[in-house]
C-alpha cells in the first residue's frame, strides 16, 4: 500500500530512531529504539502513550467522528445551522461519503493508534523486566489494539489487519481482511488480555484508567453480541456481572458528571485532566455540543432530535429525559444550581425583537424571556442541546475551552453490560434472567419492572438501550444489527423515503422547532440505501493510494 502516512507520522511523532548517524553519539532530546524499553518506567511510559491514542490531543481526530456517528441516527441532527458542516455527506447518506473528512480522520488515527501499539508490543514483549509487569503491559496493549480494530470493523466491515510493526516497503499490496477475520482477531486479543489483566480492585488508585479484566470481558461480550453469537456474549458478560467489580451508580444524573470519572459504573473511559493553559489534556465535547448563544459559548453540533425526546415521553421516562436533553424555553437544567445566571445571559444574546419573532411560532409568552433558558431556534436545528456533556458552572475549569474539560469519555459502562446481557439472554430464551438485569437499569431510572417475554421483551430491551445510552455512540450499531419482524435491519425501517423517522419529520406532526429551521433539512434519511448504508465507505484516499489493492464497500 503506497499510502504510508499513518506509519511515517507515527515514527516521526515518537521521536524514536534506530537509524545510524554520522554522529558518534545519539542526538540529544530523542530516544533510540535500540536502547529504549530497558526499564519498567520506559515500558510503562510507552504504554501510557498508546492510551493517549484513544482520542489523541484535539477534538477532531476521534471525538468529532464519534459525535458524527450519532448524527447518522434518529437521535441527533447535525444541529448548528450557522456554519457549513463537514458531516453532511455521511449524515444525509450522500453518494460522496467516501470523501467525508471526519471519517477519513477516524480511519487514519485509528491506524496510527494500532501502529503505536504494534511498535510497543514488538519491544515490551521482549523486555527484560519483571515478568508479571511485562505480561500486564502486553495485555493492556493487546486490549487497546483490539478496541481500535473493533472501532474499525463495526464501522467499515473488513479492514487491513496489521499485527506487527511493518516498514513502508512491506505495505505494498496490502488488502482487506474479512469482517469475520477482524472480529476473530478482536475476540482472540480480548480473551488473551482478560487472562492477564488485573481486576479493577487490584489496581492502585494512581493506576485508575488502565485496562482491566472487566473491560476486556465487557468488550469481548459486545464483540460477540454484534456478531449474533449469543451464548458467547452471555458467557463473557455474565462473568463481568458475577465477578462483582462494578455496579450502577445510584442516580442516573451522576453517570456523566465530572465527579463520577472512573466511578463504580465505569468499565473503561478515555482519561482527561485540566492542565490550565499548558496542554489540551481534557475533553472537547461539552464545547462542541454546547449552546451557540448564551452561557457556554458552544458550537451547537449534535442537536438532539424531537424523535429522541418523544421516545422518553412515550416510555414515561422523565428522569433520563432531563439528564439527556436541554430544550429551549426550559425553566431548569438538571444539576445546574446557578440556572439564573444562564437566564440573565439570555437577554444579552437574544434581543427582545428577535424573541418577539418567535413568540407566535413556539407559543412563548413574555415570561419566557426573563425566566427561561433560550436556545436560539435560528442557530440550532432542534433548539435542543445535550445534557450528558453539559458542564454546570460550578464544575467548569477556569479556562473553559475545547481540549480543557476534565470530563472523561465513558466508552463502556455497567448499564450497557446489563442491557447486553439481557439481550443475549432473551435471544437464548432465558427471559427471567433478561428481565432481572433489564429491570435493574429501569429501576435506577425510576421506572417500573418489565414483566413481558419473547418478542415483547426483546423490544423493551431495545427501547431501553436507546433511552439509557442516547448520545453515547451506541445507537448506530444497534440500528444496523437489530433485525425487525419484517426481516429488515431496524436502520432500514427508520431511514429511507418511507422510514418512520423521515415520515415523522417531513409530516404534519413535525416538531415546531425542527420544522421552523430548515437550514438543516428535515428530510435526513430520505436517501438512505439499504444495500449501501449499513457500513461506511472506505475513505477514498485509501482506495486511491493503494493502487486498488484495498477495495471499496458495496455500492459506494
Amino acid at each position: 500500500m503506497k499510502n504510508k502516512a499513518y506509519l511515517l507520522a507515527l515514527l516521526a511523532g515518537l521521536s524514536l530512531t534506530s537509524c545510524e548517524s554520522f554522529l558518534t553519539e545519539d542526538a540529544r532530546g530523542v530516544e533510540n529504539l535500540d536502547t529504549y524499553y530497558q526499564t519498567e518506567e520506559e515500558c510503562l511510559n510507552s504504554v501510557i502513550g498508546c492510551y493517549q491514542n484513544l482520542a489523541f490531543d484535539d477534538w477532531w481526530q476521534i471525538y468529532n467522528p464519534y459525535l458524527m456517528f450519532d448524527m447518522v441516527t434518529d437521535d441527533l441532527w447535525m444541529g448548528n445551522t450557522t456554519q457549513t458542516p463537514d458531516y453532511t455527506s455521511l449524515v444525509y447518506f450522500q453518494s460522496t461519503g467516501a470523501s467525508n473528512g471526519p471519517l477519513s480522520n477516524f480511519w487514519q488515527y485509528r491506524y496510527k493508534g494500532i501502529a503505536n501499539c504494534n511498535l510497543a508490543l514488538s519491544h515490551i514483549s521482549k523486555a527484560s523486566i519483571d515478568t508479571e509487569i511485562r505480561d500486564r503491559l502486553v495485555g493492556e496493549l493487546r486490549f487497546l489494539r483490539a478496541f481500535m480494530y473493533f472501532d474499525l470493523v463495526k464501522n467499515f466491515g473488513g479492514v487491513p489487519l496489521f499485527t506487527e510493526l511493518e516498514m513502508p516497503e512491506q505495505l505494498e499490496g496490502k488488502t482487506r481482511a474479512s469482517q469475520e477475520e477482524i472480529y476473530k482477531f478482536v475476540c482472540d486479543e480480548l480473551e488473551a488480555a482478560a487472562a492477564v489483566l488485573p481486576q479493577r480492585s487490584e489496581y492502585a488508585a494512581t493506576d485508575m484508567g488502565h485496562a482491566t479484566r472487566g473491560a476486556a470481558l465487557g468488550f469481548l461480550g459486545k464483540a460477540y453480541l454484534y456478531q449474533g453469537k449469543w451464548q458467547e456474549a452471555k458467557d463473557a458478560l455474565e462473568t463481568v456481572i458475577t465477578e462483582n467489580e462494578y455496579d450502577l451508580l445510584d442516580n442516573f444524573g451522576d453517570v456523566w458528571a465530572i465527579g463520577s470519572n472512573n466511578s463504580k459504573e465505569s468499565l473503561f473511559e478515555i482519561q482527561t485532566m485540566y492542565n490550565g493553559d499548558l496542554y489540551n489534556t481534557g475533553s472537547s465535547l461539552s464545547v462542541i455540543t454546547g449552546c451557540r448563544n448564551g452561557v457556554g459559548d458552544g458550537w451547537a453540533w449534535g442537536g438532539p432530535t424531537s424523535d429522541l425526546e418523544n421516545a422518553y415521553i412515550a416510555a414515561g421516562d422523565s428522569e433520563r429525559l432531563r439528564w439527556t436533553i436541554i430544550k429551549s424555553g426550559c425553566t431548569e437544567i438538571a444539576g445546574e444550581t446557578q440556572f439564573r445566571e444562564f437566564v440573565a445571559n439570555t437577554a444579552a444574546t437574544i434581543s427582545r425583537e428577535q424573541f418577539n419573532s418567535y413568540k407566535n411560532l413556539f407559543g412563548w409568552n413574555d415570561v419566557v424571556y426573563s425566566t427561561s433558558y433560550i436556545i436560539d431556534p435560528a442557530q440550532h436545528k432542534s433548539a435542543r442541546i445535550m445534557r450528558k456533556f453539559f458542564i454546570p458552572l460550578s464544575d467548569r475549569p477556569d479556562i473553559y475551552l475545547q481540549g480543557k474539560i476534565p470530563q472523561n469519555y465513558r466508552l463502556l459502562r455497567y448499564a450497557d453490560v446489563l442491557l447486553m446481557y439481557a439481550e443475549a439472554c432473551n435471544e437464548l430464551g432465558l427471559d427471567k434472567d433478561a428481565r432481572e438485569t433489564l429491570n435493574k437499569v429501569r429501576n435506577r431510572a425510576k421506572l417500573g419492572d418489565v414483566t413481558s417475554s419473547g418478542t415483547e421483551l426483546r423490544d423493551a430491551i431495545r427501547t431501553e438501550r436507546r433511552l439509557e445510552l442516547a448520545c453515547e455512540c451506541q445507537r448506530l450499531y444497534d440500528l444496523r444489527r437489530w433485525t425487525c419482524d419484517n426481516g429488515k435491519k431496524m436502520m432500514c425501517n427508520i431511514m429511507g423515503p418511507n422510514g418512520s423517522f423521515v415520515l415523522y419529520n417531513t409530516g404534519d406532526d413535525a416538531d415546531p422547532f425542527e420544522k421552523y429551521n430548515q437550514v438543516e433539512s428535515s428530510d435526513k434519511g430520505k436517501t438512505f440505501q439499504e444495500n449501501r448504508d449499513l457500513l461506511f465507505p472506505i475513505p477514498l484516499y485509501e482506495i486511491q493510494n493503494s493502487n486498488g489493492s484495498i477495495t471499496q464497500n458495496p455500492n459506494w
